[in-house]
């Protein structure tokens, strides 16, 4: 999401056929061809060091799917993620990086569709009533209409990646609360920690019937949240796009974390 202007290694099997030799000592079996798709939470919108040639996409280094690629023996890597996106450009702009050899996947997707950073800025600018408004505007869509575009957009990855691992992140709640934290009221902070619940929990039933993999973060990023004293995410912070999102911290403990745990895939050799 941003705001507006939001496995082990894949393991070679060596190949034997009855009477035939081991495969020479200078031939290894390659890794998983990997493709990283989404939104600003998986391009790495706040954690910094972004590739120039990304533009407005804000592919970071520190991002977790740059993170996993460089310490895994990939047999490709591409980054596709990218700041902003939604089910629909995702579909529109990101799914020619997979094809039939694609053996590893994966994404956050859905948040922007739900208009969380209108929403985010209508709670820090607004009143109480004005963001509990919001939230709840957010979850109804979140219950109502993102089931059907998740069912999409799974359904065009299956397409066109048929054998590929596919691992479908969530969001971290945004606030421990806390009685003193500068900012929101708890009233509020609680109101946004609902709606990415929910959020997680449709994310979760949609990646529950693609039958793909969902890895929640909360438990990653519980006690790192905002006001916890230990944040791994950007509050309003300047340029205001990376606001209430991961840091490189966020990245590298929370989401890599997350993601390396559910990229087991067993890449066997032909």
């Amino acid at each position: 999401m941003r705001l507006p202007r939001p496995c082990l290694i894949a393991l070679g099997v060596a190949a034997f056929t009855a009477g035939s030799l081991a495969l020479p000592a200078t031939a290894s079996a390659a890794g998983p061809d990997y493709v990283a798709l989404g939104d600003s939470y998986s391009s790495g919108t706040g954690a910094g060091d972004y590739d120039p040639a990304s533009g407005d996409c804000n592919r970071s280094a520190n991002a977790y799917p740059k993170l996993w690629a460089a310490s895994h023996s990939t047999g490709s890597f591409r980054f596709a993620a990218c700041s902003g996106a939604t089910t629909d450009t995702v579909a529109s702009g990101q799914l020619d990086s997979l094809n039939s050899s694609t053996d590893l996947v994966s994404i956050t997707v859905g948040g922007n569709d739900a208009g969380f950073s209108d929403v985010m800025q209508v709670c820090v600018l607004q009143s109480e009533s004005a963001c509990l408004t919001a939230v709840d505007n957010a979850k109804t869509y979140i219950r109502n209409t993102l089931p059907g575009r998740l069912d999409s957009i799974y359904s065009k990855i299956r397409g066109k990646a048929p054998s590929a691992r596919v691992v479908v992140l969530g969001y971290p709640r945004l606030y421990k609360i806390v009685k003193v934290c500068v900012g929101l009221s708890n009233t509020k902070r609680t109101a946004l920690n609902g709606a990415a619940d929910a959020l997680d929990t449709t994310v979760s039933s949609a990646t529950g019937r693609a039958g793909f993999t969902f890895s929640d973060v909360r438990d990653e990023f519980a006690g790192h949240e905002l006001c916890s004293g230990d944040d791994w995410l950007n509050s309003v912070t300047l340029p205001i796009e990376s606001s209430y999102h991961p840091t490189a911290l966020g990245q590298r403990l929370g989401y890599l974390p997350a993601f390396s745990g559910s990229a087991k895939l067993v890449h066997s050799l032909s």
